[in-house]
């Protein structure tokens, strides 16, 4: 599988939309956003924690974990090679977890515990990805589309937390700091989102650079499998 990575407001859902319309033969898995906005008591853990990080950090995450590995699992066994995913536990812990972490939202005990999950996960169940497909945007672009879109508990997010999820993507993705040394030699297609993907020209540029990209990696695959069992 390939994971498609980005801000919040980044474009990412549109344009896996577009990737849809434009490429029927790929999978797209969108990202179950819906699962933490609203759990049975009908409260949106992401509305709270953008009110309340400190309270609320270690608790959406862990459930934004268990999500995104009840997908990872179920996608990895998804024999199609061309499929994306949008976002993945890498970025749940690179970029969201531990920038709550680093800003002091999560204790050192949380974080600790976080930590050894994500571990486990990443070295007993989670298999790595193919690639990685960065879609690239301005904190001050992607906050704008966000105050745009309008979504439901979305209206607390600051200007300030989104150039601090931008700096863990470049971190995560750009300069491969502090990476496990198997997440960072996946292979990473940066694309540029600034511009509107609305647009059907510049979408249509992007949507081929991710083509080329996804099918010189699973040309490879079969040479890639053969070097393993040889080993």
């Amino acid at each position: 599988m390939f994971i498609i990575e980005g801000n919040i407001g980044a474009g990412k859902s549109t344009f896996l939309q577009t990737i849809q319309k434009k490429m029927p033969a790929l999978d797209v898995v969108f990202e179950p956003v819906h699962q933490w906005h609203k759990q049975g008591t009908g409260h949106s853990l992401l509305a709270e924690f953008y009110k309340d990080p400190q309270r609320w950090a270690y608790t959406l995450e862990t459930f934004a974990m268990v999500c995104r590995v009840q997908e990872h699992l179920k996608e990895q066994e998804n024999p199609n090679l061309m499929r994306i995913m949008e976002r993945s536990i890498f970025s749940g812990h690179y970029c969201f977890a531990k920038n709550d972490y680093v800003n002091g939202y999560m204790t050192e005990l949380e974080w600790q515990v976080y930590q050894q999950w994500f571990d486990f996960l990443l070295n007993k169940k989670c298999k790595l990805p193919q690639g990685f497909i960065y879609l690239r945007t301005e904190p001050t672009v992607a906050h704008a589309r966000i105050a745009k879109r309008a979504r439901t508990g979305e209206d607390a997010i600051s200007l300030d937390y989104i150039t601090q999820i931008h700096e863990r993507h470049e971190e995560f993705l750009m300069h491969r700091k502090g990476l496990a040394p198997k997440i960072a030699a996946v292979p990473v297609l940066v694309l540029d989102g600034n511009d509107a993907i609305e647009d059907k020209e510049y979408a249509s540029k992007l949507i081929q650079k991710v083509h080329t990209f996804m099918q010189n990696i699973v040309s490879l695959q079969p040479q890639m499998q053969l070097r393993e069992n040889s080993l």
